[in-house]
C-alpha cells in the first residue's frame, strides 16, 4: 500500500467535484465524510454544499492563495485491501499526518486495477493555522508504515517472512503488503537466536505447562503469545511463540517440542488458539481496541450522488508495480 500527495494546487477544492463525478458514474463510493458540522447530518450533501464549508474553513488564513486544498491517494495493489480496509487506513493515516480534526471525504475507486481511495481535505486548520507541510511526503511514507503496523513489527527480531506478517496479524494491524522486501531480507538474514532467551522459555513452559490457563497465563503474566498451526479442523502440527517482552519471535521447536509441550495436558487443547494464519478471522475483529486511539468524528455513510482535477493514471502512474499477495509457508 502507498500513499500520494497531490501536487496540483486548487482554491476551489475541485476534489470534490473529481470524486462526486465518480459517485455520479458509479466509478466511486463515498466510504466517508468527517467533520463537515452541519452536514454530518445530511445523507445526501450537494458538492456545492461540501466545498463552501471547506472554503469557508480554509478563509481563516488569508496568507494560503493557491493550495488551500489538501488531495492524497492510498492505494494498494491489485485487490490487496477492500474498501474498508482502505478507509480505516486512511483514518489513521489521517491523524498522524495532522488532519484527523480537518473536515475530509474519503471516496473508494473501483474503475482500477489497484484498489484505491481519494482523501479531499483542507490544509488550513479550524483555528486558521495551517496544517504543518514539513517534509510532507516523507512524513506521508512513515505514517503509511506505521498505522499499516510495519514500523512496529520491525523492532521485533524474526527469522522468516511469514513471522514477520504473523507479528503484524496477530497484534491486530492491517498491514501484508511491506514493499521494502530489501530492508525486510536484511533484517532476516542478521538473525541470530537468542540461546539465552530460549532457555528462559524452555525452563518457564516446563513450569507452567500444566496449569489449565496456561495460555493466559503466559500472555497476561509473561507478555508471551502462541500460535498453534494446524490444517482446519485438525489438531495442532506445530506452534510459534511471539515474545513480547524481549520483542522476538521462535519456532516452538527451538524451544519445547509440541509433544512435550501437550505431553500430559490433552485435555488443555481445546483451550489453545489454533488457526491458521490468515484463515479464521480479521486481525481487526480480534482487536477491536486497536483503532480506538484514531477514532475521529466521522459518519460511515453508503454510495451519495453528488471533474476537474487528476485523472487515476496520473495519479498512480503508467507503471505500477503489481505485488504478489502469496506468503511464504514458512513458520
Amino acid at each position: 500500500m502507498i500513499a500520494h500527495i497531490l501536487e496540483k494546487p486548487s482554491m476551489t477544492f475541485a476534489g470534490v467535484r473529481y470524486n462526486t463525478d465518480k459517485m455520479d458514474l458509479n466509478r466511486g463510493e463515498l466510504m466517508l465524510k468527517a467533520n463537515f458540522g452541519a452536514l454530518q447530518g445530511l445523507n445526501h450533501p450537494r458538492p456545492q454544499d461540501l466545498i463552501n464549508y471547506l472554503l469557508m474553513i480554509s478563509s481563516q488564513n488569508t496568507r494560503i492563495k493557491k493550495n488551500t486544498q489538501f488531495h492524497a491517494v492510498i492505494s494498494a495493489s491489485g485487490r490487496n485491501y477492500d474498501k474498508q480496509e482502505l478507509t480505516k487506513t486512511a483514518v489513521m493515516w489521517l491523524k498522524e499526518m495532522g488532519y484527523s480534526n480537518q473536515p475530509y471525504l474519503v471516496v473508494f475507486h473501483k474503475d482500477t486495477d489497484n484498489n484505491h481511495v481519494h482523501i479531499v481535505s483542507s490544509r488550513v486548520g479550524k483555528n486558521g493555522i495551517q496544517i504543518n507541510r514539513d517534509f510532507e511526503h516523507d512524513k506521508a511514507l512513515k505514517s503509511i508504515d506505521k498505522v499499516l503496523g510495519y514500523t512496529f513489527a520491525l523492532q521485533y527480531r524474526f527469522s522468516t517472512v511469514a513471522q514477520f506478517y504473523m507479528i503484524l496479524e496477530n497484534s491486530g494491524f492491517l498491514g501484508r503488503d511491506y514493499r521494502n522486501k530489501e530492508k525486510l531480507q536484511r533484517k532476516i538474514d542478521k538473525y541470530v537466536p537468542d540461546k539465552e532467551r530460549i532457555e528462559v522459555l524452555k525452563a518457564l513452559f516446563k513450569s507452567k505447562k500444566h496449569e489449565m490457563d496456561f495460555i493466559r497465563v503466559m500472555k497476561e503474566a509473561y507478555n508471551v503469545e502462541f500460535i498453534f498451526h494446524s490444517s482446519q479442523g485438525q489438531k495442532p502440527y506445530g506452534y510459534t511463540v511471539i515474545d513480547h517482552h524481549t520483542r522476538q519471535v521462535f519456532k516452538g521447536s527451538e524451544i519445547l517440542s509440541l509433544k512435550l509441550l501437550l505431553d500430559s495436558s490433552a485435555s488443555h487443547i481445546p483451550a489453545f488458539v489454533v488457526r491458521e494464519i490468515g484463515k479464521d478471522s480479521h486481525p481487526c475483529d480480534r482487536q477491536p481496541g486497536f483503532y480506538s486511539e484514531y477514532a475521529s468524528v466521522q459518519d460511515f455513510i453508503g454510495p451519495i450522488i453528488i471533474a476537474e482535477d487528476v485523472d487515476d493514471q496520473q495519479v498512480l502512474g503508467m507503471k505500477r508495480r503489481r505485488m504478489k499477495k502469496a506468503r511464504t509457508n514458512t513458520r
